[in-house]
């Protein structure tokens, strides 16, 4: 998969950045604490000028990225160390609405992918998917489109009763960050200190989970998270 990623980013970034009505470099920033697209990108692009790529491996140290470069694509992985791609991309979206952003994740799952959407991302992918589909969103986003993979947007389109049948499915994407924390160990207080939250929103938030997952203590969604890959 990795020599396939390149491959594709080899030939489609090349062709983004040969575009004539572009006059400045494509930056993009990719937060994953495992950059393989990342080195990929930086090895076959070293004598490019015309795209960028900026790396960092969790959530601060991309948010620090974001601000100090202000790169055209954001692209996130949702399963960080320390608090997710989902609570970074909320971040960036505070300090620029207008950024454009693409989670990558290893989960499929379409709930995922539409709270990516509804957190305000342009684009979601799979990193089990067909590797051309990071290329195939870069381009989308950057022309200011939007992009899912055709397997996930149809999942999504004709998901029917069982989508809202799923517990996750219950869940606001600000929820599935503090279960996911919850899921790794991490302490209420902790968790507030994370996500940059005070310790009552939190507790509030972990008894509203309870309800709705229908869960009747902490150690019941510690259990949720795991059994639903959310960590």
């Amino acid at each position: 998969m990795i020599r396939a990623i390149r491959i594709a980013l080899q030939t489609d970034l090349r062709v983004l950045a040969m575009r004539p009505s572009e006059t400045m470099s494509m930056r993009i920033l990719i937060v994953d604490d495992h950059p393989i697209v990342a080195s990929g990108c930086r090895a076959l692009l070293a004598g490019n000028q015309d795209v960028a790529i900026l790396e960092a491996s969790d959530a601060e140290s991309g948010e620090e990225a974001f601000v100090a470069e202000r790169p055209d694509i954001c692209v996130l992985d949702i399963n960080l160390p320390g608090v997710s791609g989902f609570e970074l991309a909320r971040r960036i979206l505070a300090r620029d609405g207008a950024a454009r952003i693409i989670m990558f994740s290893m989960n499929d799952d379409p709930i995922f992918a539409a709270r990516a959407i509804e957190t305000g991302a342009k684009g979601y992918v799979s990193k089990s998917g067909d590797p051309s589909d990071l290329v195939e969103a870069i381009r989308k986003v950057s022309d200011g489109g939007v992009f899912l993979p055709s397997a996930i947007a149809q999942s999504i389109a004709f998901a029917g009763p069982g989508f809202a049948d799923n517990p996750v499915a219950k869940l606001t994407a600000r929820e599935m960050e503090i279960l996911r924390l919850l899921g790794v160990g991490k302490s209420l207080s902790e968790i507030a200190w994370l996500v940059h939250s005070s310790y009552k929103t939190i507790a509030n938030t972990s008894s509203i989970m309870r309800q709705k997952l229908g869960l009747r203590s902490s150690s019941e969604l510690v259990r949720f998270a795991i059994e639903s890959r959310l960590v």
